[in-house]
């Protein structure tokens, strides 16, 4: 006997919107308008995908709603490695009912038919009913990048550390990438994946104060200061996180390849000064990235943390890896100790 809640969910649909679909196999492949979804999709190389969490197994009706589509053109929806196609009638491709056979995260590729040249329409929604999506999980706003996953590396209360060390070996990098290897209190210091050709470590330490948007509005006296930078690395402002100075240098890092980073604190007076030390493999010596002096501070390193990100909102939809391994922290009388317990923050 079907639940009351299977039954409602049978007859009315979950509209998941068209600006929360990624392109595969290139999530740069077609024009993304934040209100309508992927618009000028000609190339049916190209394939729209919606992802979503499933709760329970059973049947699941599956239909696209457009804009523009031609009306003989015909479309291929592949679910739970079921495929099914459909041709556009009234701005509604219906593909029909697919079985989910097990519940977890699932796919909704659309691909077209035929040549490419033509206008494919603009897939404005995935409707979905049926049993299998009682509970379903979807996203339904525009950002579609991955949720950051945090590190925090507990030390006692007290203790005096005047340098963190780690280590990251990335095991995936795709496009809007960045792994934080040595994080703080106060700042941050990881490597990163900025454009098909070029690749970053970034150091930057936050100003004190509470502004968070424009760095312009942030007083001389809580404003970080730059103190020296390592030989190519660009010193600039950054805002709309914090504010604070912002330090990276261009730097071909490699997947599978383990790199060595070093955070080191010294207080001076009421200040701090933060410097960020990256170890280079091919010369096999410790270099520079920036020592920058913060104000309203004066202590050690504090709140230290790792962390995995996808900084930009397309691609969420890739898988982003990296080891976090070999974690220590040098105190104030020179002794290094391990850190050998870590929690999700």
């Amino acid at each position: 006997m079907i639940s009351l809640l299977a039954a409602l969910v049978l007859q009315s649909d979950i509209a998941i919107p068209g600006f929360t679909a990624y392109s595969e196999p290139d999530s740069d492949a077609i024009e993304m308008d934040e209100q309508r979804g992927f618009v000028k999709w000609t190339d049916p190389s190209k394939a729209i995908v919606w992802h979503g969490k499933l709760l329970t197994a059973g049947d699941a009706r599956v239909r696209v709603r457009f804009e523009g589509a031609p009306a003989n053109r015909t479309f291929r929806m592949t679910v739970d490695r079921q495929v099914r196609r459909a041709s556009v009638k009234d701005d509604v491709a219906d593909f029909g009912t697919f079985r989910i056979t097990k519940p977890g995260y699932e796919a909704f590729k659309l691909e077209a038919l035929g040549r490419a040249g033509s206008p494919l329409g603009v897939p404005t929604a995935l409707l979905l009913n049926g049993p299998a999506l009682a509970g379903a999980q979807f996203n339904l706003k525009p950002r579609r990048n991955a949720a950051s996953v945090h590190l925090g590396y507990p030390i006692a209360e007290g203790v005096k550390a005047t340098r963190f060390y780690a280590e990251v070996e990335a095991r995936e990098d795709p496009l809007h990438t960045y792994y934080e290897v040595c994080g703080f209190r106060r700042g941050y210091f990881g490597i990163q994946v900025n454009s098909p050709t070029e690749r970053r470590i970034i150091f930057s330490i936050w100003d004190a104060g509470s502004e968070a948007v424009d760095r312009g509005k942030v007083a001389d006296e809580n404003r970080v200061k730059l103190l020296e930078k390592g030989e190519g690395v660009v010193a600039s402002d950054f805002g709309s996180e914090g504010t604070g100075g912002h330090s990276h240098l261009v730097y071909p890092w490699k997947k599978g390849q383990t790199y060595r980073l070093m955070a080191t604190a010294k207080p001076v007076g009421n200040a701090t000064e933060y410097a960020g030390y990256f170890w280079f493999p091919e010369t096999k010596t410790w270099g520079i990235i920036a020592k920058f002096r913060a104000p309203k501070d004066g202590v050690y390193l504090k709140g230290l943390y790792s962390f995995n990100e996808n900084f930009w909102g397309n691609n969420g939809n890739l898988k982003r890896a990296a080891v976090f391994k070999n974690q220590f922290i040098q105190l104030e009388d020179c002794y290094w100790q391990e850190l050998t317990n870590s929690l999700f923050t």
